[in-house]
């Protein structure tokens, strides 16, 4: 009843809304390496932040500035900044290189990158006015925008390139509504309290990692950041040992060598591992089940703004595989080929429909019409739901490959591949791997009489792609495998990778 009551509530909610909900100014917001930061000194930072935003350049609402930082303080600190001046932020990928992250700032229009010391070189050559955002003390001046005040629902509230099935990466538009809905009923579905401590592993500019902070800043509740740079699996470990983290959020890699390299065990307060970014292997499910783990399986994207469907740790346990139901406000449906609605166990396109979708792609109205259709969310992935309405994820986006949690679209690797002399075709596909879920690998057919190793065409794609989307693996062809139509058929590909053929010509 106190759901449903609650929901009800949402439904009914007015245009403009007060943020942030409850936090209690005297709670701990930020925890980073023992250190602890309230939301009333996260809160000063952020209205001194607006007065150093403004300073350097005037802004309006509505207008567009890119956040490329990787220390988490100073990017929430410029996130809450842009919010309360009614901006629209487009966090940034501090992986990609300058190039894809021009591009990226083009697309939207961004009038400002906001960056940091470690990232202004990186940010130096984007072509865009830029403001190095330094560490920001009590002792720095509050401005005029003390608080948030009033905001609007339909209002704009970031800007999130996520992959298309061109390659080319899209821009979806998340409102304020959509970000407060998902928030609203992911503690619904997670029974959030405003005593936890939420530890955020995800990079802040993934929607992951965004959702963590929007969910805390409407419920009080504590995140305890990492420190920036790789994925440190001691230093994680250590914290889930001895800290009092309750909730995580992790992808099956992350999960998966947390576990390897565990030698104590994680501290009885931990009550939730949610688990999303790509669908966990039976093995780590397993695995995860024999040692008692309470993870919860769950299916998201960015154009849902994160969360869509979770299943809690006693549902994974009964139907491992499951993401389980809809969170509350969300609705999935599965359609076959035709547009008929699937019966129960039969595979199809998953759509979705909520106020946590998203308002558009932004600049590409062809697009948004392709993905929104009646109302729905056509998100390309396929699944089907069970006799219970339990959702199963069977692919991904149509070849589209998970590595550790990040998105590879094949096309976007495949052109810049191309861009070398030598390579005539390139065909990308990702390989099943153990630690990674996935690893790319290329089918290359050089051009008439060129000559290229596999070291010089990976230093080629060093140059023009983020580590993570090169290949690791490389075949060369003769000719690739096509239909009568000219399509290239992928699954044969996978026979080149085959450790019994040469990897390299």
């Amino acid at each position: 009843m106190l759901r449903s009551a609650r929901i009800n509530e949402i439904r009914r909610q007015p245009i403009l809304m007060q943020l942030p909900l409850s936090p209690d100014p005297r709670q701990s917001f930020i925890v980073l390496e023992g250190s602890r930061r309230t939301f009333a000194e996260v809160n000063h930072s952020a209205s001194a932040a607006c007065a150093v935003i403004l300073r350097h350049t005037p802004l309006e609402p509505g207008d567009r500035v890119a956040i490329l930082m990787e220390t988490p303080a100073p990017f929430i600190h410029s996130l809450l900044a842009l919010m309360r001046m009614r901006v629209v932020s487009a966090p940034l990928n501090t992986r990609l290189t300058a190039s894809e992250l021009a591009w990226q700032i083009n697309n939207v229009d961004c009038r400002l990158v906001i960056c940091e010391a470690e990232t202004r070189a990186l940010a130096g050559q984007l072509g865009v006015d830029l403001l190095e955002m330094g560490a920001l003390d009590q002792a720095e001046p509050a401005s005029q925008f003390g608080d948030f005040g009033m905001m609007n629902l339909d209002d704009d509230f970031a800007i999130i390139h996520t992959s298309g099935t061109g390659g080319r990466p899209k821009a979806a538009i998340l409102t304020y509504g959509n970000v407060y809905q998902s928030a609203v009923a992911s503690a619904l579905k997670l029974d959030t309290r405003r005593s936890e401590q939420w530890l955020c592993v995800l990079p802040l500019y993934h929607v992951g990692g965004l959702s963590i902070v929007f969910r805390s800043l409407n419920y009080g509740t504590a995140i305890e950041v990492v420190a920036p740079g790789p994925f440190d699996v001691d230093a994680v470990n250590r914290i889930l040992s001895e800290h009092p983290i309750t909730l995580v959020s992790l992808v099956p890699t992350m999960l998966q060598r947390l576990l390897d390299a565990k030698t104590k065990p994680w501290n009885p307060h931990l009550r939730l591992i949610l688990l999303g970014g790509a669908a966990p292997s039976p093995e780590l499910v397993a695995r995860c089940i024999a040692e008692g783990l309470p993870i919860a399986t769950t299916y998201g994207l960015t154009e849902a703004s994160s969360q869509v469907a979770t299943a809690m740790p006693d549902l994974v346990y009964r139907k491992p595989g499951t993401v389980g139901k809809p969170l509350m406000v969300t609705q999935v449906r599965i359609r076959g080929e035709n547009g008929e609605e699937t019966a129960a166990g039969v595979p199809g396109e998953i759509l979705v429909k909520g106020g946590t979708v998203m308002r558009a792609y932004y600049g590409e109205p062809a697009a948004t019409a392709a993905a929104l259709r009646d109302g729905w969310l056509h998100t390309g992935d396929i699944g089907y739901q069970d006799e219970d309405g339990d959702l199963f994820i069977l692919q991904r986006r149509e070849d589209l490959i998970v590595s550790g949690g990040e998105n590879i679209y094949p096309a976007e690797v495949e052109a810049a591949l191309r861009r070398h002399p030598a390579v005539a075709e390139a065909v990308v596909i990702g390989l099943p791997d153990a630690e990674w879920g996935q690893r790319v690998a290329a089918a290359l057919q050089l051009a008439p009489g060129a000559i290229a190793s596999a070291e010089e065409i990976e230093s080629h794609a060093r140059a023009h792609l983020a580590a993570y989307k090169i290949p690791r693996r490389f075949a060369f062809v003769d000719a690739l495998p096509r239909t009568a139509s000219g399509k290239i058929q992928r699954r044969k590909l996978r026979q080149l990778f085959d450790d019994t053929i040469p990897r390299r010509p």
